[in-house]
């Protein structure tokens, strides 16, 4: 008989995915720093990838059978797993990066959305930054939840929660968070929207990576012929947020976020506390 390998893990454990946490999130910093308009995607990675072996960490992602790359990049209509190119950013472009490290076998895993300025055109620029908004409100919706949840299936009920009290979007269904620890996508599954299940029990020890996916018209995807991108059908515009997190003895801790999640986290009312 073979036995299932626990969700859980030990504070030692958890103390030990704090340095992959801040690695990702200084190379998402770094990636953030390079989007403009005529940067490529190529630059945006190396940017990205820097930051990561600076701090001793190395790509995750490029860990992953057939990907080369540390970062996703998602541009536009592309929601999520988009290959770094040449591709040259242009005013109004919508653009999510998605990164990961690995320090010492421990992985991080996290995202961000950002519109490229376009003073000629305010309306587009709007409409995006408010669907990158939402998306992460929803993100903090989320994590907000899981500091109270008695089951993690509660967390996609507030997801879903606060992007229908915003507008009319679209979450994405077929793509949803993760357990993460060993192994950058682990169990349990995490997911983005109402369920019936209540899902495992949330207690010390569960680590999961959040990742809402939102879109401005069709929930509707196809993947691109590089067998990565994930592109909406209709062509609308894709966000996309994550944070791993970690809920140990004394509360909720984001690992892939420098302050731990305390400024996403205030408008919920809720403190996060450093995993002692």
């Amino acid at each position: 008989m073979s036995l299932r390998r626990s969700i859980y893990k030990s504070p030692a454990q958890m103390r030990l995915m704090i340095a992959p946490g801040l690695a990702t999130a200084a190379s998402l910093q770094a990636a953030r720093s390079v989007i403009r308009a005529g940067a490529t995607l190529l630059e945006i990675d190396a940017a990205a990838e820097a930051a990561i072996i600076a701090l001793g960490g190395s790509s995750n992602f490029k860990l992953e059978p057939g990907y080369r790359h540390t970062v996703c990049a998602s541009v536009n209509e592309d929601v999520v797993h988009g290959i770094p190119t040449d591709r040259v950013l242009v005013p109004g472009d919508i653009v999510s990066i998605d990164s990961g490290a690995i320090i010492d076998g421990w992985n991080g895993d996290a995202a961000f959305t950002m519109v490229v300025p376009d003073p000629s055109r305010p309306e587009l620029v709007a409409e995006r930054q408010k669907l990158s908004d939402v998306t992460e409100g929803s993100l903090w919706a989320g994590i907000a939840r899981l500091a109270t949840a008695r089951h993690l299936n509660e967390v996609g009920h507030a997801i879903e929660e606060y992007v229908e009290d915003r507008g009319t979007y679209g979450i994405l269904t077929d793509y949803v968070g993760h357990g993460i620890g060993r192994s950058m996508h682990e169990d349990p599954p995490v997911f983005n929207y109402r369920v019936r299940q209540k899902g495992p029990d949330v207690k010390p020890g569960l680590v999961v990576a959040i990742e809402p996916m939102v879109v401005l018209g069709s929930i509707d995807t196809h993947t691109r012929d590089d067998d990565w991108t994930v592109a909406t059908d209709d062509g609308a515009a894709a966000a996309h947020w994550e944070h791993s997190v970690a809920v140990h003895k004394d509360g909720i801790w984001v690992l892939t976020a420098e302050d731990g999640g305390a400024a996403g986290l205030a408008p919920f009312g809720i403190k996060p506390v450093p995993i002692a």
